[in-house]
């Protein structure tokens, strides 16, 4: 039997410019580009757009998850992303991940939380 390795999940919120927290298709096309770059396997997605124009996404990966909800009423977003070491070590991954979307975002961080899991 293997030992198990947890993996990382980085939770947060951020303050971000409205006009990416209202647009969808560029954090779908921004998500699908990630995902490509650092190898990583998409098994399913849903995203989905609000009157106000906010809008939520959930990408399911081979690896675990990565999500966002936007509030540009608020000028925030929550994003969490997790991926299991199952196969490999993808802590860096995650924080690569994270730091990427905060600069597509143009966003500053006001929380982040980081779980061994």
């Amino acid at each position: 039997m293997q030992l198990y390795t947890p993996g990382l999940h980085i939770l947060a919120t951020f303050r971000a410019p409205v006009a990416h927290l209202t647009d969808a298709a560029a954090c779908q096309a921004f998500f699908d580009q990630q995902i490509n770059r650092l190898g990583l396997v998409k098994v399913g997605e849903v995203y989905h757009s609000f009157p106000n124009h906010s809008f939520t996404a959930v990408v399911g990966l081979t690896e675990s998850h990565l999500s966002i909800h936007t509030w540009p009423e608020f000028g925030q977003a929550t994003f969490d992303v997790f991926l299991s070491n199952y196969q490999r070590d993808n802590s860096a991954t995650v924080r690569q991940l994270y730091a990427e979307t905060l600069r597509f975002f143009e966003a500053t961080e006001l929380t982040k939380t980081e779980v061994a899991r």
